[in-house]
């Protein structure tokens, strides 16, 4: 019974403590989430500032997993290419060795535990604000209290293998069978970071092992070794369902990280060597033979890891991008276009950044509106022809299916961010995306709707003269300036105030062209000059084009209530 409770005050610990990780990174996100996007997208120009981005956000936020989904979404959205993507990537690998310096540091040397309570308190004021930035501060502080006071639980809760050598015992066993003990300890870290999902639970369960005395220095290093790896395999796992951008960002990650184990087992005895001389040279003992310096020697070798793997594969990007691109081929039919293309990996870290994606789906959902209504002018210019018009109407359909899906399974993402903790600014925004989807599928029931009416115009045997195709072209290019209006206030208006100048003067454009066109029917009705049934669908198809309009400046007055 003693150790079932041990085992799961030892989880209670280990939950604490990612409780406390998780909590801490996203209030950092919610504080300068939108700032550290600006500086991602700003700091790429060349190979060293690619690193040192990815090194300095990942060391502010606490998570290279949030690093890497900010960064696949500024691959899917254009803001960076792939070759840029894997430098920021290198730097986030050097970024999450900050976590395991600070537990070294405060978490074993001080009892920070003890400022806890205290800092949950301060925390928990700052909770009480009304405004959002101090409440996101204030998760960020009760998130590192949480951290510590899980690190101590975790450390207390831990067998002492000293008092009794029979608990866990064989896991010493598994020390004693040289080189082999070596790639077994790399499995169990790369396990360890597979199950708990996060590099830095397991790099402080290390910690906790190594100064606890069941694991000796070289094998606590192997362990470090794994959790390189696991932390790319998760990564790989959430993007086996995601776009190919995803795929390739995440396996280029791999790519990385398993050539650098590679090199250092290969290397071993003199890696840690020099890591070593190293802790010695700052004046601490010989890890060999000391435990007191055990600490520092295991997060230098996480830092020296990550350190020397980036420089000596930051020259060879290129060949990385070539290989991730080889192994990972691009799709080439068009029914790509119709897929989701960056939510379907599911939630990211916090419900901040998963916004961020729905953006980018509500962007493609535009993309999506707009190839329907080419097809739409065409159908009206080839209505006469059967064939060509019926391959027409089967895509118009096509699109408006794929728009009631695509509304719903946006829809259904956004349903799933709102049940997390959002910032004022993410709940405007999310209300707005509500609104937004909605009318975007509306236009796609037009677009529909358009192939409808001219289908039963052919029914009953009705044609257009040239002069009234011209003017349902010249309908349809107003209807083009709306919906390109509205693509650029969607590219524009999540992020700031924008002036939709450009949409309300489209929607104006095409109510005054109905207008005329209305006066100008009615004039030829009453002179007879033409068939009345052939004048109903032309009025139709002319009415529907101004609903459009309506849709889209809906879309551009949504985002002005964002900000």
């Amino acid at each position: 019974m003693n150790v079932i409770f041990q085992v799961l005050t030892l989880l209670g610990a280990l939950g604490l403590f990612l409780y406390g990780m998780t909590l801490m990174s996203e209030g950092l996100q919610k504080v300068a989430g939108n700032r550290l996007r600006s500086i991602l997208s700003a700091m790429t120009a060349n190979s060293f500032t690619r690193v040192l981005t990815g090194t300095l956000i990942t060391a502010i936020i606490q998570s290279s997993s949030a690093t890497t989904v900010m960064i696949v979404s500024f691959v899917n959205a254009g803001l960076l290419s792939l070759t840029q993507a894997v430098g920021v990537i290198m730097g986030a690998n050097i970024g999450t060795t900050v976590t395991s310096w600070l537990i070294s540091l405060l978490g074993f040397t001080a009892d920070i535990s003890v400022l806890s309570i205290p800092l949950i308190g301060i925390g928990f004021a700052f909770m009480m604000f009304k405004s959002q930035k101090r409440k996101s501060i204030g998760e960020m502080i009760i998130g590192f209290a949480l951290l510590f006071l899980g690190l101590t639980y975790l450390k207390n809760s831990v067998p002492d293998l000293s008092a009794n050598p029979e608990a866990l015992a064989f896991i010493q066993k598994w020390t004693d069978w040289g080189f082999f003990s070596i790639l077994i300890f790399v499995l169990v870290g790369t396990v360890l970071t597979i199950i708990l999902q996060s590099s830095s639970a397991t790099v402080a369960l290390t910690l906790v092992m190594a100064s606890q005395g069941w694991i000796p220095f070289e094998i606590a290093a192997a362990m470090v070794l794994g959790e390189n790896i696991g932390t790319t395999i998760t990564a790989n796992i959430a993007a086996s369902v995601g776009n190919i951008s995803a795929k390739r960002a995440a396996l280029a990650h791999t790519v990385f990280n398993v050539f650098g184990v590679i090199w250092v087992l290969a290397l071993y005895k003199p890696f840690l060597w020099l890591v070593a001389k190293i802790v010695v040279g700052l004046g601490g003992e010989d890890p060999f033979t000391s435990s007191a310096s055990l600490l520092y020697a295991i997060s230098t070798v996480h830092t020296l890891f990550n350190i020397t793997n980036t420089c000596i594969l930051i020259w060879f990007t290129p060949q990385i991008v070539k290989l991730v691109t080889w192994i990972i081929k691009g799709h080439k039919d068009e029914e790509e276009v119709f897929r989701l293309r960056y939510i379907q990996s599911g939630m990211m870290s916090t419900s901040e950044l998963s916004l961020e994606q729905a953006e980018q789906e509500i962007l493609h959902f535009a993309d999506i509106v707009r190839r329907q209504y080419v097809y739409a002018r065409q159908a009206v210019n080839e209505a006469d022809d059967e064939n060509r018009f019926d391959t027409l109407f089967k895509k118009l359909e096509h699109y408006e299916q794929i728009s009631d899906r695509i509304e719903f399974e946006i829809a259904k993402y956004l349903n799933n961010i709102a049940e997390g903790e959002l910032s004022q600014e993410g709940n405007n925004k999310l209300h707005a995306m509500y609104k937004i989807i909605s009318e975007m599928e509306s236009m796609g029931d037009s677009g529909y709707n358009i192939g409808r009416i001219l289908q039963r115009k052919n029914l009953h045997g009705q044609k257009f003269d040239e002069p009234t195709v011209k003017k349902l072209n010249h309908m349809l290019d107003l209807v083009d300036n709306a919906i390109a209006a509205m693509t650029d206030n969607l590219r524009e208006g999540f992020s700031r105030i924008i002036n939709i100048s450009n949409a309300q003067d489209a929607e104006h454009d095409i109510n005054e062209y109905r207008d005329n066109l209305k006066e100008e029917h009615l004039r030829h009705i009453e002179s007879e000059e033409s068939g009345y049934l052939r004048g109903v669908y032309y009025m139709d198809l002319v009415s529907e084009c101004e609903r459009v309009g309506d849709f889209a400046i809906n879309v551009s007055e949504a985002l002005v209530e964002v900000n």
